[in-house]
């Protein structure tokens, strides 16, 4: 057995003070959660930047649940596989995403006061931004702003187009469980922020996600209750007419659009519904006759 290091009045004192302090920090926060103040995918978020909230055993935080209790906890954590003496920071991914699956409303969850979910999709730049936003002019569908890690273009605006996430941001939200789903394409990522669906969707409000293929694939995957709409061009010279009118993009990233399109046009046999854009109105018309 290893002999504990000595420590000098001074490194005591010091200790001290930062346990102290670390206790203070983490009884705030289960007062919080508490109250209600916070979620569980709060802390687990704070957990990933502040050390002594890490530190928290994850049997105090279940216990600070309204309605938990010592007796639940425990039976949960059993359940689920967590060992009694297990900290927030040494959960593993899995282990994360069971205990948020059990305190917040998923959107596969049946409820008839919920509201639709409908999943817009198709190749870039067959006018999936246009309509989404004519959607939001012209009714109350709540209409879902991804997350980007590409350059935003000239007319664009962080938070209302996108948000637009560097790298690194991005990685953390990724880490942190916070996109409902998030995909590759054409150089860039994008995701879905998992919390603004889940609660339009529980208010029973109409939630629109405008989302690449491979995102709507992982809300199939996920949800029985989502209608995937595949939009689909008027011609192919319409969309390659579209792509290459584009001064924001490259030669080399437009022919990679070019034949990532024709990749996708092909996939449009995997949706519930096919839709062509040839005219906005009519696209919108049919989406909000699709929730009602």
């Amino acid at each position: 057995m290893s002999v504990p290091p000595i420590l000098t009045p001074k490194q005591r004192a010091e200790a001290l003070v930062k346990a102290t302090a670390a206790r203070r920090s983490r009884a705030e926060i289960k007062s919080k959660v508490k109250d209600g103040k916070i979620s569980i995918g709060d802390v687990l978020h704070i957990a990933g930047e502040d050390q002594a909230i890490g530190k928290m055993r994850v049997s105090e935080l279940l216990e600070s649940i309204p309605g938990v209790g010592k007796i639940r906890a425990k039976l949960m954590m059993e359940r689920l596989s967590i060992s009694s003496t297990r900290r927030i920071q040494g959960l593993g991914r899995h282990q994360r995403e069971e205990l948020l699956s059990e305190f917040h409303p998923t959107i596969h969850v049946p409820s008839s006061q919920r509201g639709r979910l409908i999943v817009l999709s198709g190749p870039g730049g067959v006018g999936k931004s246009t309509v989404a936003a004519r959607l939001r002019e012209v009714s109350d569908f709540w209409v879902s702003v991804s997350a980007t890690t590409r350059v935003p273009r000239a007319s664009e605006v962080h938070g209302v187009d996108y948000y637009f996430l560097s790298q690194e941001e991005f990685d953390r939200e990724v880490a942190n469980h916070k996109f409902l789903e998030w995909a590759e394409f054409a150089g860039a990522r994008y995701g879905t922020p998992r919390e603004g669906v889940e609660r339009a969707l529980a208010r029973g409000q109409n939630v629109l996600l405008e989302i690449e293929i491979d995102g709507a694939r992982q809300v199939r995957a996920h949800s029985k209750e989502a209608i995937l709409v595949f939009l689909e061009p008027p011609s192919w010279e319409h969309l390659v007419a579209r792509l290459e009118g584009r001064g924001s993009d490259s030669p080399e990233r437009r022919a990679h659009r070019l034949e990532l399109a024709q990749y996708e046009l092909a996939l449009s046999k995997e949706f519930d519904i096919v839709i062509v854009n040839d005219q906005v109105e009519r696209v919108v018309e049919a989406l909000v006759a699709l929730a009602s």
